[in-house]
């Protein structure tokens, strides 16, 4: 664990990103449920407003990664309506079954940690799991550029 905040600790200082790994480690299952409704709802802009908004309270302000205020901020900096973003937080079931089945699924394609990045190849694909080195993701588009030529 030591190296991982070592290594993500030299890579947020090159990024501008000032990581501090001491929040509490709890179940996100709350955040992937807002993600994907209103993913679903809005649109993967939206989405990806509400991870950034998640991943900078968690990784750089100990926010708790399912706490109602995290997620309402994470809503509400994606612009999201305060009074619709309160009545889905509040509401711990709803997106609840869609989102445990995703979940699932993924589970059984073998997906089990993240990042989880697949890159179609011409003949075939080239899977990256976990935190990786940017000379790692080089090597496989350099595989994938070689294959399509």
């Amino acid at each position: 664990m030591q190296k991982y905040i070592a290594l993500m600790t030299t890579y947020g200082k090159e990024a501008g990103i000032d990581f501090d790994f001491h929040g509490q480690v709890a179940n996100t299952i709350d955040a992937h449920r807002l993600i994907q409704h209103f993913q679903e709802e809005f649109g993967p802009d939206t989405a990806n407003t509400i991870v950034d908004s998640l991943y900078a309270r968690y990784f750089t302000q100990q926010a708790h990664p399912s706490a109602s205020e995290t997620l309402l901020k994470a809503a509400d900096d994606a612009g999201i309506d305060k009074v619709t973003a309160e009545a889905f937080v509040a509401d711990e079931s709803k997106g609840l079954a869609e989102t445990n089945m995703l979940l699932r699924e993924q589970v059984s394609n073998g997906m089990d940690s993240v990042p989880y990045v697949v890159i179609e190849g011409k003949r075939r694909d080239f899977t990256l799991v976990g935190a990786k080195e940017v000379g790692e993701y080089l090597k496989v588009l350099e595989g994938v550029a070689k294959e399509a030529s």
